[in-house]
């Protein structure tokens, strides 16, 4: 049992650097990978008046070395990062390193203070639960759960930009731009840390229940143990739990500056990445995603070190895991507030698409609610109502699309849990928006871009979900007994595994689908989704922002639209989530599945 577990660890090790490596390879080869000539590409970022002539091009190609080949160039571009030479800029014909420094430091500073936002906002999320757990009382962690669970939900560049219209437009409270100050942090890092300190919080409600239906809590109560000793004690009992999870909350901080740096104009790494990729200034684009990865990456080991620092040296092998008991309330609200929600977004869709999203009235320019336009027009005169109607139409049925492939793929490596480890993790590190921007950088915004990129993120879940199933209906004894008569492995997985596991992994799809749409949506706030004049949400939200504070009707159209989205995907993780659908045929009455809290995060 032991070489077997030593032999699982190197291939998911393996698996790993495999994963790792390619990334790093398509980073290094985006010159190449758009199959257009690259000299052809510097030429036209620094001039897109100058001829593109043999000689203008071999010119180019002797400055930049580009004349060696992909795999030259390759190994070129890795030496200079061993030196710490990030290139030369296609656009300013200067030096990356520099400027990625000082991008950095900005980029840093904004995490570091929506790091602190995150924290507070989490221990104000679970005061109620510590308190009550440290009493012996019910921790009443249902309400708690889900007011976390929606503000993790909440996207950063929706966040972004109601703030921005509501503090720094209406109210006139803080900036609305710039880096110069502390106080130019605030809305930034509320954006940026509300929805980190939504997960962090939730994670922690949930794992503090567990720690306090342990024995020692009882113990310690009969013995008379003041009730802040035992607070402290269960929270230190639950944290080492929660700390590998604070990778998503480094993966969230460095998928969000993107969003939040480009609103609130902020000369971060986020916004720099989002300048050089719709440029097609490569050598920094590539500078900033490397960087972006590896801050994702870095967290992911810091967190692996502190959770061995707080388990100690008894604990570090004996893999404990806290047990998520199943919610006690009852599931009517679980199943009211998505109807509702999906009836409102229903009944929008619906007026809208009577109407003609691309119809151009500029007499009507930037209208306010009317009758004939019962939310207004943008600014070109036309009807929000109608654009939000087809918007959704055509962000649904792309997410729907991008829903199905991830299931599939998801399905198809969750019989392959060694193989597919390495691969999740490198991809659970990677967020939609530096996918799109990779993507961009290849193809150019778009909207099929944008749905692959999402596709290359989304899948790790349902492997997850799907391997956890795979393993648990072969361990069944009807399987032990087909492989006694003689079954081969191939003829038990498609007759036996597949058919149980498809419809749990099919379903759990399916209830991401209002969280792929806003990722979708959030590729088009960006600019690289659909482009103009789609009727995008994320893009409308976008195009709304250059007149906030003459029609802010168009922003809070789209704005609210959205929230209802993220409130729509919150409700539908709570029901299935529940302890009821994603349950496996061998779980317990009384228990949730063992990979629930990860799918909940």
């Amino acid at each position: 049992m032991r070489v077997r577990g030593r032999a699982a660890l190197g291939a998911a090790l393996s698996s790993r650097t495999v994963a790792l490596v390619l990334v790093v390879a398509c980073v290094g080869l985006l010159p190449w990978l758009s199959g257009k000539d690259p000299a052809l590409s510097v030429l036209r970022a620094r001039s897109a008046e100058q001829v593109a002539t043999p000689e203008a091009l071999a010119t180019v190609r002797d400055d930049l070395g580009l004349g060696n080949g992909p795999l030259p160039q390759l190994g070129h571009w890795l030496g200079g990062l061993a030196r710490g030479d990030l290139g030369t800029s296609w656009v300013s014909d200067t030096e990356v390193a520099p400027g990625m420094l000082s991008a950095l430091t900005v980029s840093l500073t904004l995490m570091g203070a929506s790091l602190v936002v995150a924290l507070l906002l989490a221990a104000a999320l679970c005061a109620r639960t510590v308190a009550r757990g440290a009493r012996g009382t019910p921790a009443g962690r249902t309400s708690t759960g889900a007011g976390a669970a929606m503000l993790a939900s909440v996207p950063e560049f929706l966040l972004a930009t109601v703030g921005l219209l509501l503090f720094g437009v209406w109210l006139g409270w803080l900036p609305t731009s710039g880096w110069s100050g502390p106080v130019d942090m605030v809305l930034p890092a509320l954006a940026m840390g509300v929805p980190a300190g939504g997960l962090l919080g939730r994670l922690v409600t949930d794992a503090l229940p567990g720690a306090y239906g342990e024995r020692w809590v009882e113990l310690w109560r009969a013995s008379g143990v003041a009730s802040w000793r035992i607070a402290l004690a269960g929270l230190r009992r639950s944290v080492p739990a929660v700390v590998p999870q604070l990778a998503l909350v480094a993966v969230g901080l460095t998928g969000g500056a993107v969003a939040v740096e480009t609103v609130f104009a902020i000369p971060g790494v986020g916004r720099t990445a989002l300048g050089a990729a719709k440029s097609l200034d490569l050598p920094l684009l590539q500078a900033c995603v490397l960087t972006l990865l590896a801050l994702g990456l870095t967290a992911g080991v810091l967190a692996h070190l502190v959770r061995r620092r707080l388990l100690g040296p008894g604990l570090r092998d004996a893999q404990l895991t806290l047990a998520a008991p199943r919610p006690t309330a009852g599931t009517g609200w679980r199943v009211a507030v998505p109807a509702s929600l999906g009836l409102l977004l229903v009944a929008v869709v619906g007026a809208g698409l009577s109407g003609d999203p691309y119809t151009v009235e500029t007499a009507a320019r930037l209208a306010p609610p009317t009758l004939t336009h019962p939310l207004g027009t943008d600014g070109l005169g036309r009807d929000v109502v109608a654009r939000l109607g087809h918007g959704a139409a055509s962000t649904v049925g792309t997410a729907a699309a991008v829903t199905a492939v991830s299931a599939l793929v998801g399905l198809a490596l969750g019989f392959l849990p060694v193989f597919s480890a390495g691969l999740a993790d490198v991809a659970s590190a990677l967020p939609p928006v530096i996918v799109g921007l990779l993507v961009a950088g290849v193809t150019g915004p778009g909207a099929s871009g944008a749905a692959l990129a999402v596709a290359l993120t989304s899948w790790p879940p349902l492997a997850a979900h799907a391997a956890t199933l795979v393993g648990e209906v072969r361990a069944s004894r009807f399987l032990v007994a087909q492989r006694a008569l003689g079954a081969t492995h191939g003829r038990i997985s498609l007759r036996h595994v597949l058919p149980a596991v498809a419809g749990p992994v099919a379903r759990h799809a399916v209830l991401r689908l209002p969280g792929t749409a806003l990722a979708l949506a959030a590729l088009g706030f960006l600019g690289l989704g659909a482009q103009a004049p789609a009727p995008e949400w994320g893009l409308l939200l976008d195009e709304s922002r250059s007149y906030l504070e003459r029609a802010p009707w168009a922003a809070l159209a789209p704005a609210l639209a959205l929230a209802a989205l993220a409130g729509l995907a919150v409700s539908l993780s709570s029901l299935s989530f529940s302890g009821v659908r994603l349950r496996s045929k061998g779980a317990q009455p009384g228990t949730r599945p063992a990979t629930a809290a990860a799918h909940e995060a």
